[in-house]
């Protein structure tokens, strides 16, 4: 398993997608787990559910415009 990497897809409007499972550590320490095959981590922090991905960032382009 040494010689093997976890590809991680960084989009171009969206989230970071990471194959899961997989455990995230946020700032103050706490840890979540995703089960879920590929996660969708949260860039753009308008998630409700961060640091998932929600597709908040959807609803608004990054001028602040609604779309």
């Amino acid at each position: 398993m040494a010689d093997e990497y976890a590809v991680v897809t960084v989009t171009a409007d969206g989230p970071v997608l990471v194959p899961g499972p997989v455990e995230v550590v946020l700032p103050d320490g706490r840890r979540v787990r995703s089960e879920r095959p590929v996660t969708a981590l949260c860039v753009c922090r308008r998630s409700r559910r961060y640091p998932f991905c929600d597709t908040s960032h959807r609803a608004r382009t990054r001028g602040g415009e609604d779309r």
